[in-house]
């Protein structure tokens, strides 16, 4: 196996992605598969880069003084080889050792400093006149490849695993390093982001591999009792095999395949994903509202046909049962055909080398057969659509039940509510392009696993609860469960429709209104509007509406509180997560993101 040419912590030149800059950098470490070095810049910035765009400081230096030496007099050769004369000449002015030009300065400064990224503040447009007096002295103006060395051939960028474009070649190294943010973003994809590991190593792994099937388990049996307090802890365990129901595991089989016809059909609009690394644009069919009003009429037609949704509240386990196993299978598939997929086609942290984690977290980030996208697929159609299918069949179960005309008011608001943001999720399905999941995470069987079971299985335990549980609705907590869902979805909708349209283009007129602190990647942080009050403003809509949910079903048993306990703790975990992968990619832009936006996810309070 060919070993690295730089070991760990030695200082190199490393290439900045979508430029051809070069600049003063630590390695952290090699990758022998992928052959990239990790590196970090002054500014704490932690960037993948190729073998070919690491070079050592000293032979770079050399290689700069000996190509920048006397620019002018290689144009004189080019323009004219055959006068020796005058060639001879030259060099006596040479001794004379005239004034160097501002372009050689600029050059000399470049070599000799300590190079490092351009450190921009937050602001507009002028902030870089008036950048801090520590920076200016610490940041030396980097040297450009094409100055220095253009006789060098481009390698072939058709299997990096980030898209270098060439830059006009006219343009003069200054302006490049006064180009704006948002215009160097267009040119090419962002840098690859680094994304830690989700769960901690092997053991980790084995833990949520074992925990989490089990834990639904548990709550959907602790449902299943007529008093589900906590004190009747453990359940009762049913047979293993009362688990197995070959029509249950059919049932969910023909929704699946149902729900993926629905999706490849040549219905809706085709939209384009942001650039991935290599630079390459998926297409995604989001025709998410179609396939959930077809469903709706496929439900309708079967209800009329005879048969009975109450089955979902009776075999509810078996379903559930179901739904793990295929979730298996398909993340056994998934392992299985990302060992030949392609470098640039692995998510970064995808291809540990340990089957557990990599099973778990999945190795390839965008699987696909033919045109269907398997995990922008699972996202959105089968459970969440099977979601709104499971709180119908529990309505009309409670209603066969508790022998009323209409589902009880509980009912109804839990049910619509949960109606209300499925749609919306699956009208605005083209923002789920811009999310940290489509964009970084592996597909392999925790999401699988998520998508499947956690999120049909347990998001619908507060309609589950009322079925047997009616509980009175007074008009204080009707008022405040309406006044949260509304004033929570505004919150939600807006802030995430203003963050897929800056992702997607920061120089749209509709955000000119909007403050951004520029960062040495590329992007932008926004600090103002919704993202200026806190830095996740969508989660505290989130968690305003998972709070509406809840309340209907009163405050005798936790259990319907499930969804807002579980998602508290879910969000700012991953707040927690997003944070350390933002501090190693945007450096100390982020740091000032930190200060202008101090709260997190709820104002005043965290």
């Amino acid at each position: 196996m060919p070993t690295a040419r730089f070991q760990e912590g030695d200082k190199v030149m490393g290439r900045w992605p979508g430029s051809s800059l070069y600049y003063e950098v630590q390695v952290l470490s090699f990758d022998a598969a992928s052959r990239l070095y990790t590196v970090i810049y002054k500014d704490k910035t932690e960037l993948e880069l190729k073998e070919q765009d690491v070079m050592n400081i000293s032979s770079f230096q050399n290689r700069t003084r000996s190509r920048s030496r006397s620019p002018g007099r290689r144009r004189s050769r080019s323009r004219s080889p055959a006068r020796t004369t005058r060639r001879s000449s030259s060099r006596s002015a040479v001794a004379e050792k005239p004034p160097p030009s501002d372009r050689d300065a600029k050059v000399k400064d470049g070599m000799e400093g300590s190079l490092s990224p351009p450190q921009l503040n937050k602001g507009d447009q002028n902030s870089n006149k008036t950048q801090d007096k520590d920076n200016n002295a610490d940041s030396k103006r980097p040297v450009s490849l094409s100055l220095l060395q253009r006789a060098e051939a481009e390698p072939d960028r058709s299997q990096s695993r980030y898209n270098l474009r060439r830059r006009r070649e006219d343009a003069a190294p200054e302006a490049r390093l006064q180009q704006p943010q948002e215009k160097r973003s267009e040119e090419g994809p962002a840098a690859p982001v680094p994304v830690p590991p989700d769960y901690r190593g092997k053991m980790g792994s084995v833990f949520w591999l074992l925990f989490l099937p089990v834990w639904v388990l548990f709550v959907l049996l602790q449902a299943g009792l007529k008093d589900p307090s906590l004190t009747n802890f453990p359940p009762p365990l049913p047979p293993l095999e009362s688990l197995w129901d070959p029509q249950a595991v059919g049932l969910v089989f023909l929704w699946i395949l149902f729900q993926a016809l629905l999706y490849v059909l040549p219905v809706g609009k085709l939209s384009e994903g942001v650039p991935l690394r290599s630079g390459q644009r998926l297409k995604y069919r989001t025709n998410g509202f179609f396939a959930t009003a077809a469903s709706a009429a496929a439900v309708a037609a079967a209800v009329y046909l005879g048969a009975d949704l109450t089955y979902i509240h009776s075999h509810f386990l078996q379903l559930a049962a179901a739904s793990f196993l295929l979730s298996v299978l398909l993340g056994l598939f998934l392992y299985v055909r990302s060992g030949h997929a392609a470098p640039e086609e692995l998510a970064v942290g995808g291809n540990s080398g340990n089957v557990v984690c990599d099973f778990s977290k999945g190795r390839e980030l965008n699987p696909r057969i033919r045109n269907l996208d398997l995990k922008f697929f699972c996202e959105m159609r089968p459970g969440l659509i099977g979601w709104c299918l499971i709180n119908l069949a529990l309505a009309l179960t409670e209603m066969k039940q508790q022998g009323l005309q209409a589902p009880s008011y509980p009912m109804i608001l839990v049910t619509l509510f949960q109606l209300l943001y499925v749609l919306d999720s699956l009208w605005n399905e083209e923002a789920v392009l811009t999310s940290m999941d489509l964009l970084h995470e592996g597909f392999g069987f925790m999401l699988a696993f998520g998508d499947l079971v956690w999120v049909p299985f347990t998001y619908s335990l507060q309609a589950f609860y009322l079925v047997e549980h009616p509980s009175p609705l007074n008009i204080p907590v009707l008022a405040a469960s309406v006044a949260l869902q509304l004033v929570g979805y505004y919150i939600f909708r807006k802030s995430n429709s203003e963050k897929n349209r800056f992702r997607r283009d920061p120089s749209d007129p509709r955000l000119s209104h909007l403050k951004s602190i520029p960062t040495a990647t590329g992007r932008s942080l926004l600090v103002s509007g919704w993202w200026g009050m806190v830095r996740h403003p969508n989660y505290l809509g989130d968690l305003m509406m998972a709070l509406a949910w809840s309340l209907p079903c009163g405050f005798s048993h936790l259990l319907p509180w499930h969804y807002l306990i579980h998602f508290m703790v879910l969000l700012v975990h991953r707040d927690s997560r997003i944070t350390t992968v933002c501090r190693r990619t945007y450096g100390s832009a982020w740091d000032e993101y930190c200060r202008t936006v101090p709260y997190r996810i709820v104002p005043y309070l965290y």
